[in-house]
């Protein structure tokens, strides 16, 4: 199997299918750096879809096993159910939204044979909701599109950022509300991603702090190796958090992204990617694109997390790679 410097193999690959979105949350694309003159990516940039069937195709000799869409806001392309319609059926394929399409879409996805979605949702109340997403739509409407998921038979998860002074009270309300529904609830560190979200160790409330805030916590043993959430229950209900800055996890990170014009980024954190799409373009073989990843990937020796501090590069736009 494919390894890189710190042994890590190459398993689970995300892939933005856009670096647009119809909210402004404000850890991710804060209005005052993507506001309505912002220049997004020409359509011409971005991936098509069996550009990025065939990515994924020649990828699967390497040991890749897991697939997420993400963005931006996966569900803002076209006809997306004939993207998942294409892809390897061997392949654990999941989507990540922030939901505001998803009740309109869930049947088709379902149809297409996306079985799996997680639903980033920060808060239940409107207030708290429209401050965290900088938008005036309305959380009651993405609660909605979760119960339409459910009901066509989809898994789901929600990701909740908690930020210190804004949302660490949705941290009990987000697990009381979705109490018996089977969705799981993930908690995310506040994260330092991108150069417009104004990060600061001081609005960080890590796992510890937000687990003080919830009663009957049991810790689950991990599923597999590069799991990023550590897994606790409350009775029957799976509660998650991911620390990545309190618990750095990049000694087992297993992953990989590719942004919307088909760069392919080591690290979340990484300050710049490794042009795919050219390859692609100039009709690489399947051999040729797995070639290149290999040798990226052998090289890589990404840890940001654990030396946050002592690095100081740029670093590409969570919206941009997709999270």
């Amino acid at each position: 199997m494919l390894r890189d410097r710190r042994e890590r193999p190459l398993q689970y690959l995300r892939i933005s299918l856009t670096d647009r979105c119809n909210l402004r949350c404000t850890y991710c694309m804060p209005k005052e750096h993507f506001a309505s003159d912002y220049v997004f990516l020409p359509k011409s940039e971005i991936l098509s879809y069996e550009e990025i069937t065939r990515l994924t195709t020649a990828l699967i000799p390497l040991g890749l096993e897991k697939i997420r869409l993400t963005g931006g806001e996966p569900l803002l392309r076209k006809n997306i159910e004939r993207l998942i319609e294409m892809m390897p059926k061997d392949i654990d394929l999941a989507m990540t939204t922030n939901g505001i399409l998803l009740g309109k879409m869930a049947q088709k996805l379902w149809d297409a044979g996306l079985k799996r979605v997680t639903v980033s949702l920060d808060a239940i109340d409107e207030e708290t909701f429209r401050k965290m997403a900088d938008s005036d739509v309305a959380s009651a409407q993405v609660l909605e599109s979760i119960d339409i998921a459910l009901e066509v038979g989809m898994k789901v998860k929600v990701n909740v950022v908690v930020k210190r002074g804004v949302n660490e009270h949705s941290v009990k309300k987000m697990v009381d509300h979705f109490a018996n529904t089977g969705v799981i609830v993930r908690f995310i560190e506040f994260m330092d991603v991108g150069e417009t979200n104004h990060w600061r160790l001081d609005d960080v409330v890590t796992g510890d702090q937000m687990r003080k805030m919830l009663d009957g916590l049991e810790e689950i043993p991990p599923q597999y190796i590069g799991e990023v959430a550590r897994r606790f229950r409350i009775g029957d209900q799976e509660i998650g958090f991911i620390e990545s800055v309190s618990r750095p996890f990049c000694g087992n990170c297993n992953r990989a992204r590719i942004s919307a014009d088909g760069s392919l980024y080591t690290c979340l954190f990484a300050s710049k990617g490794h042009d795919l799409r050219s390859l692609i373009r100039l009709g690489a073989s399947d051999e040729q694109i797995a070639e290149a990843v290999k040798s990226i990937w052998e090289g890589r020796d990404d840890a940001y997390s654990e030396l946050r501090g002592q690095i100081e590069t740029p670093r590409v736009e969570m919206s941009f790679i997709g999270g």
